[in-house]
């Protein structure tokens, strides 16, 4: 079958969830039996988000083939188990690499470069490339910001060409908002309106309205958008507030909006899909009665889109071992060896969060010492890995100046360094060690029970690494190097086997951790917090 492309335009606000609704759409279509992935273009000019600050643009997601991209993807992996690659995110910046490559090799044969056809060409090639390389049925694409935004401009106008040369193969789902003014006691749909008309004067006419409210919409408010906005009022969908995102896809199949889809791109409807699986993990969900309580030490806990997938992979992992998750956001600046047990005590597991530089790093070292020395459940990632290593050798090794060569260049005790082959890099976008990589585990190790496997892969997101000339001295203080690449004999995984569970990983399996596949160091920890509790 032709592949169908389904673009998803947001208007009114930001923060809709546009990413959420194509998720679920993709979702009921998956079940459905269909190929389905997703896509997110992004209109800033960076050339992917893997410089810019968490305080921007919150985490930074990393794909199967190594490409930093928008947390975004991280929803789609989460509710579909499709690995995403480079493909799946391009940004203006990346759109305008591409042609400004083109013009200087001579590829448009000395024509003026313009934004019609040259810019829109290329994001057009963009959307197309998933149908045409990777036959899916249906690719679902988000365009970042909001309509009426400027830089949105070319992406918009691309998706105007594409309905007119892709015809029924292609339609528009546009998310808009619905306030409630309280004083009036009345739902307003005019930014609805002015929504849709700003896309209609781009020449954008949408097929589904999806309207996103915290109060229920009457069939007459539906009935007066479908008229105002020239959409078929059985295409009108309300996105109303629900306790879990995991239940936006049920609410969405409950109206049918798949059904529509399938309806509208001329496919036949078939049965509706049971989705047992997805059901019963929110039965798990919003039954779990228990709580299991887990701290993360970091330096962007005000900022909890800064640790998404994490905070996503805890959640999974709790709500399998039938738990509800309670989250406590420790900021590593503020936490000294005066505060750390009023601050940790409560805790029945503990992460130490990645990041990058020195600014909140002691107060990493001070939840770590308190960790290991209370036997209290630790999970180190990426640089929480690599702090892991600095605290034991300061603390047990007895190397007071041990330290990562990030933080200080001049130590003399480089238990962390930087990776041979990043010593000459001088661009810092995409030049880390990243995306997917093998990993041997130790037989016996926590970390091999805990994934049942000695061979796993796992994605990463770093320049420094453990220094393999220290390693004969931690295993004989009692920090075991029980996971390696395979390849290069990088040190990826440290544990204390004498605790209950104190385990550090070099890659970031918050990646991998999906809906229905929660990664399985994520569900062991959380198991080891219960039992820790309980005693």
């Amino acid at each position: 079958m032709e592949t169908k492309y389904i673009f998803v335009t947001g208007g009114v606000t930001s923060s809709l969830g546009k990413g959420i609704i194509s998720a679920s759409l993709a979702k009921l279509l998956q079940a459905r039996g269909y190929r389905v992935t997703i896509q997110k273009f992004d209109p800033y000019i960076n050339i992917d988000p893997g410089t810019l600050n968490p305080y921007e643009h919150g985490e930074c997601y990393v794909t199967v083939d190594g490409h930093e991209a928008d947390l975004d993807l991280g929803h789609y992996e989460r509710f579909t188990n499709v690995e995403t690659t480079r493909a799946n995110n391009i940004t203006t910046g990346r759109i305008y690499q591409n042609v400004i490559e083109k013009e200087r090799r001579g590829d448009y044969l000395g024509k003026t470069v313009q934004i019609i056809p040259h810019i829109t060409d290329e994001i057009k090639r963009n959307v197309k490339l998933l149908g045409t390389k990777n036959q899916y049925d249906f690719v679902i694409t988000e365009i970042g910001g909001t309509v009426g935004d400027i830089e949105s401009l070319p992406f918009l106008e691309s998706v105007r060409q594409l309905k007119w040369e892709l015809g029924k193969n292609c339609m528009v789902v546009h998310l808009t908002y619905v306030p409630y003014i309280a004083a009036a006691k009345e739902l307003k749909t005019k930014p609805t309106q002015h929504s849709v008309k700003h896309l209609q004067e781009v020449g954008i006419q949408p097929d589904i309205l999806v309207l996103r409210t915290e109060h229920e919409l009457t069939a007459d408010v539906r009935r007066k958008v479908a008229l105002f906005c020239n959409v078929d009022p059985s295409a009108v969908f309300q996105s109303i507030d629900v306790p879990s995102v995991f239940e936006v896809p049920l609410r969405m199949q409950d109206q049918g909006l798949d059904e529509i889809v399938l309806q509208k791109v001329g496919l036949p409807v078939g049965e509706k899909p049971a989705l047992a699986p997805w059901k019963e993990f929110l039965n798990k969900i919003y039954n779990a009665t228990e709580i299991v309580t887990i701290g993360i030490v970091g330096k962007y806990v005000e900022l909890q889109d800064a640790y998404k997938s994490i905070n996503e992979a805890l959640f999974q992992a709790a709500t399998y071992n039938n738990r509800k998750l309670k989250l406590e956001f420790i900021h590593s600046e503020k936490l000294t060896n005066e505060n750390v047990a009023s601050q940790l005590k409560d805790l029945d597991g503990i992460v130490i969060a990645p990041g990058f530089g020195n600014r909140g790093i002691e107060g990493k070292f001070v939840a770590l010492k308190y960790a290991r020395e209370n036997n209290v459940p630790t999970f180190g990632i990426c640089l929480g890995m690599q702090c892991m290593v600095i605290e034991f050798a300061r603390n047990v090794l007895g190397y007071d100046d041990a330290n990562s060569t990030e933080m200080d260049v001049k130590t003399k005790h480089n238990v962390i360094d930087l990776m041979e082959e990043q010593k000459s890099v001088s661009n810092y976008g995409g030049t880390m060690r990243l995306g997917a990589y093998e990993c041997t585990l130790t037989q016996g190790s926590k970390a091999a029970k805990a994934y049942g496997s000695t061979d796993i892969k796992e994605r990463h997101r770093h320049r420094f690494e453990f220094n393999s000339d220290y390693r004969a001295e931690f295993e004989k203080a009692g920090m075991k190097c029980v996971g390696e690449n395979p390849e290069t004999h990088l040190v990826e995984v440290v544990e204390i086997p004498e605790l209950n569970w104190f385990i550090g990983t070099q890659y970031h399996p918050e990646y991998t951790s999906t809906v229905l596949k929660p990664n399985p160091l994520f569900v062991d920890f959380i198991k080891a917090a219960i039992e820790n509790k309980k005693n």
